[in-house]
């Protein structure tokens, strides 16, 4: 760790402050409704500058809020993907905001249509724990880039990365631009009931469900990333060494507590043994040992460490095998570091099974081929993400048509979601909207609809009283 002090968010922030907060910003967006490209170029811009002079505070941050965090995740998953978002959206925000012509349907001509791209106003933006820089910055550049003001809801786990961020947002933005609340459960469910014009949510199903409910008291859109159980499907052509090594690195990064990493592994069951063994070489290359290893992440706090112990005791209770794939020993509790276990046999009704694991726990499921893999795909709540392994492009383009996922990745996991051409986004029980790169400005814009009539003005001949020309007309145009 640096030698700087790190500074604890306050905790708590209560509806009067809130309320303050939300009124500012609105008053804002109602005295400049439509902030001009410079704008937000310049204050992107700002954002990204302050973000990097700010990259060790933020890691030392969060490695304090963790107990033990790889600084190196912290640049590579929570901070470099928002440099690369800004980078990306600077360059290609003058094309977005240009109007889009549209073409005019023949009666009504002469006549021009076009769309523009309008700022909703203030988006809110609720932020979780297991990435807390990475999904609190990349929804706000989307919101930033559509010209809307912002309002962040920070998570109560991680205080200390709370307040670093929250000194960085002051540095670039006014309180009328972008303004933070911190706070627990409490804070969060008054949060939801404000009248935003937009609500980006990242968290789970179940909490997302309530998210939705109370933003349809205001009717106010919601995008959901919410996660799910996402599967890794190991076809027989699949080269194992790099597919065990792919699914290692998308199961250990941030020790499992990501929302897009692999949940379930369904692989051809002759080579089920095959994939152990190179998930054991993997795991060994990657984290030689897990005590005291800087680069391998600590779960986030005792609660979580105790549930994903739970369903570990559930599934050997209930008769699986389990492999730890580094040696799981009682010094590692203290530091809530839990060695990757891979989980055999494991009933279809323990959690493991059935819940988002969101941790070090990995089932490996034997499918007897691919019609059998994407039944068992098919049959649960569509995830966030799904990873096919294998090499044949007519059966990979098979697995895109016959599968439903918020996004997929091929020969690879995780990577789909660092590429800022791609949108992201859930599917049914994993959410619902996009953003990210064009789709998060377009998410968060209203695409308004415009008509400009010429001269002469046709439209008047379909105004009353009826009579033979416009039938003749009508004749024309639905029998021709």
């Amino acid at each position: 760790m640096s030698d700087l002090n790190l500074q604890l968010a306050e905790p708590l922030a209560g509806d009067d402050h809130m309320q303050v907060a939300f009124d500012r910003l609105h008053d804002a967006a109602e005295r400049q409704p439509y902030p001009s490209l410079d704008w937000r170029c310049t204050r992107l811009r700002a954002l990204q500058q302050v973000l990097v002079a700010y990259r060790e505070r933020l890691a030392d941050a969060v490695a304090a809020d963790y107990g033990s965090r790889s600084r190196d995740e912290t640049y590579i998953a929570d901070i470099l993907p928002v440099v690369n978002a800004i980078k990306d959206t600077v360059k290609h925000l003058p094309r977005w905001v240009k109007p889009s012509r549209r073409p005019v349907q023949r009666m009504f001509r002469p006549a021009a249509a076009k769309v523009v791209y309008q700022p909703l106003g203030v988006v809110g933006i609720i932020v979780p724990w297991n990435y807390p820089i990475q999904l609190a910055l990349s929804p706000l550049v989307g919101a930033l880039a559509a010209g809307n003001r912002a309002l962040l809801k920070l998570s109560e786990h991680t205080p200390r990365t709370n307040g670093v961020l929250e000194q960085l947002l002051r540095e670039v933005f006014s309180d009328d631009e972008v303004a933070v609340i911190h706070g627990g459960v409490p804070v969060a469910e008054a949060f939801t009931r404000l009248p935003f014009d937009h609500l980006v949510f990242t968290g789970s199903t179940s909490v997302g469900r309530k998210v939705m409910a109370a933003a349809a008291e205001n009717l106010t859109p919601v995008t959901l990333e919410l996660g799910g159980k996402s599967p890794a499907i190991v076809d027989h052509d699949a080269p194992m060494g790099s597919t065990a090594e792919h699914i290692i690195f998308g199961k250990t990064l941030n020790a499992g507590q990501t929302c897009i990493a692999p949940d379930y592994v369904l692989c051809r069951e002759e080579r089920v043994d095959e994939l152990l063994a190179a998930m054991r070489k993997a795991a060994k290359r990657m984290y030689r040992r897990i005590d005291k290893n800087p680069d391998y992440t600590a779960i986030i706090n005792d609660r979580h460490y105790r549930r994903l112990r739970s369903m570990l005791d559930e599934a050997r209770e209930r008769g699986a095998e389990l492999i730890a794939l580094h040696p799981d020993e009682e010094g590692l509790v203290p530091q809530r570091k839990l060695p990757l276990h891979l989980v055999l046999d494991s009933p279809n009704d323990t959690r493991v099974m059935q819940e988002e694991i969101f941790g070090p726990i990995l089932p490996i499921v034997p499918v007897s081929d691919l019609d059998a893999a994407l039944r068992e795909v098919r049959k649960r709540p569509r995830p966030l993400a799904l990873y096919y392994f294998g090499l044949d492009n007519q059966v990979q383009e098979r697995v895109l048509q016959e599968s439903h996922a918020g996004g997929v990745c091929i020969n690879n996991t995780l990577f789909h979601i660092a590429q800022d051409s791609l949108p992201f986004g859930g599917i049914g029980d994993s959410g619902m909207g996009h953003y990210h790169g064009r789709e998060g400005f377009m998410s968060l814009s209203k695409q308004k609809g415009v008509y400009i009539q010429r001269r002469p003005n046709p439209s008047r001949l379909v105004y009353p009283p009826y009579g033979r020309l416009i039938h003749k007309l009508l004749y024309r145009f639905f029998l021709r």
